[in-house]
């Protein structure tokens, strides 16, 4: 594997970074460095100033707004984009839908919503998980009945991330109730605006409200918004699970929180070999991810994600959750403050860091779940990468 980067990627490299550095709102960037939510505006905000250059959804295809680079220039772009503090282009937009409506979409569904796909001029939501479909997704119940030339859909999901913000929802419904689990699920487009449709907030226990659930009530939606085949929803599922997991090792803001921790604690390392310790076992694990996540996109194949994104969603979540649990510690006490404490400043006498620890710890409980449950990606590389 080559480990060094040529001339061309280095000036490729520095091209990003400049980029990053001087073209994208500075207050957006500290608020991500900070730790922060972003408001809907500032995710608007930022990913339209990447895609203005082109730089929003460069694994699309190039007639959709992707750029025709290397998987090595695929990387640099992605991990200076987190070094420099630029909110990743929204996944639900950039990473999921996207990619589905380019391979499995009619080509009039490509034109009306891939360029306002990636420009977020439509906010899309994901409408997989259910109260009883979670990790098991083919046991899904939320129905799709055919009335005339449209759909009636009824039923629940939830756990629907920035659902609040949501114009539009991809949503798997079970459309064959005779068929195998697997077999009977479609995935339809659906505008949240329709009547019948209501989002309700979760508060979760960070005290932020980041999730929701989705009801249907007899909500109709046109026959055009069925994606690729009728029934065929479960292919198109694991075609987009697979590109979420490659997105979900974010190797590149793993990398500068433990930059961060390091400054933080300077002048603890002398008298506490533990701490590290710590550091450097995380340093090795982020080593190794890395690694793997330039291995995954170099075998992933005319958009077919590699088996080993399981790998990568398994072992970046896992990563993630050791930093924010180094964090919390190295806040002491200080990362119990939440709530009010965590937004104004003036009322604690805390750092801003310290005020965010303890929310960011119990937030990233959800990286394990998120994307196909670790358990679940345990079994896929039982299966599919050991053949166990």
């Amino acid at each position: 594997m080559q480990l060094e980067l040529t001339e061309e990627e280095r000036a490729f490299r520095d091209e990003m970074r400049e980029f990053f550095t001087t073209k994208v709102s500075e207050e957006i960037r500290d608020a991500v460095a900070a730790g922060r939510e972003l408001t809907k505006d500032q995710i608007v905000e930022a990913q339209r100033t990447l895609n203005a250059a082109g730089l929003a959804v460069p694994r699309w295809p190039v007639e959709w707004g992707g750029q025709d680079w290397t998987e090595i220039q695929y990387h640099i772009w992605h991990e200076e984009m987190e070094r420099a503090c630029v909110p990743t282009p929204l996944a639900f937009n950039a990473g999921m839908i996207g990619p589905v409506i380019a391979q499995f979409g009619t080509e009039e569904q490509k034109r009306e919503f891939l360029p306002k796909t990636a420009n977020v001029d439509i906010f899309w939501s994901q409408g997989f998980s259910e109260p009883d479909a979670g990790s098991d997704l083919a046991g899904l119940r939320t129905t799709a009945v055919r009335d005339g030339d449209d759909w009636v859909v009824n039923g629940q999901k939830t756990w629907t991330t920035l659902g609040q913000y949501g114009d539009w929802i991809f949503t798997l419904v079970r459309t064959d109730p005779d068929a195998k689990k697997q077999a009977g699920i479609s995935m339809l487009l659906i505008d949240m605006r329709s009547e019948g449709l209501e989002v309700r907030p979760i508060q979760l226990i960070d005290g932020g409200h980041e999730v929701n659930e989705v009801w249907f009530t007899d909500v109709r939606v046109p026959g055009a918004n069925l994606v690729g085949e009728l029934n065929g929803g479960w292919a198109i599922a694991k075609f987009l699970l697979g590109n979420e997991r490659v997105g979900v090792a974010p190797s590149g803001i793993t990398k500068r929180v433990i930059a961060r921790i390091k400054g933080l604690a300077e002048d603890r390392f002398a008298d506490d070999p533990l701490l590290r310790a710590r550091i450097a076992e995380l340093e090795n694990e982020l080593l190794a991810l890395e690694l793997t996540t330039m291995r995954v996109a170099a075998n992933s194949v005319e958009g077919r994600p590699d088996p080993a994104s399981s790998v990568l969603k398994l072992k970046g979540s896992v990563l993630q959750q050791q930093v924010s649990e180094l964090v919390l510690d190295l806040a002491g006490p200080g990362g119990l403050a939440s709530g009010a404490a965590r937004d104004d400043s003036s009322t604690s006498d805390l750092g801003e860091w310290e005020r965010n620890a303890g929310p960011l710890y119990l937030n990233l409980r959800k990286a394990s779940i998120y994307g196909g449950s670790n358990e679940v990606q345990r079994q896929i590389i039982a299966r599919n990468i050991l053949g166990l």
